[in-house]
């Protein structure tokens, strides 16, 4: 379901590439979500999200390393959505996932697809201008 498509793509390579395996990651949580002969899906829900977690910490401050290279104007902007991102990405209640497994799987989605498609689209696609 989640793939990284052409209009996604900004023109910068690197950057390119790791917007790539977020779409993998939120297309695992997807595969999981409709995995039906998973009962209990905790440990594969957390691993998501700490690899989700790894991953954009080294991603951000890839993408924000170039930005710098190139003195780009909305850096510090970008810095604090980057931020805002992280910290909900750590606020994650896993007691409540432990609980709640798909509602929280969709969830985890529901935030992923608004961050890849606005952010990606609407931020990220000026880096390469």
């Amino acid at each position: 379901m989640y793939e990284m498509k052409e209009e996604y793509k900004i023109g910068v390579e690197q950057i390119d590439e790791q917007h790539k395996k977020l779409f993998e990651l939120a297309d695992q949580a997807y595969r999981l979500l409709k995995d039906d002969f998973s009962l209990d899906k905790y440990d594969k829900i957390v691993d998501i999200i700490n690899e989700l977690k790894e991953y954009t910490i080294f991603h951000f401050k890839s993408e924000e390393d170039y930005m710098e290279s190139i003195n780009y104007k909305k850096l510090f902007t970008q810095k604090i959505e980057h931020e805002k991102f992280i910290k909900a990405i750590e606020g994650v209640d896993l007691r409540h996932i432990d609980e709640n497994q798909d509602e929280s799987l969709v969830k985890i989605l529901n935030y992923l697809n608004d961050w890849l498609t606005e952010h990606i689209l609407k931020n990220d696609k000026l880096i390469g201008e």
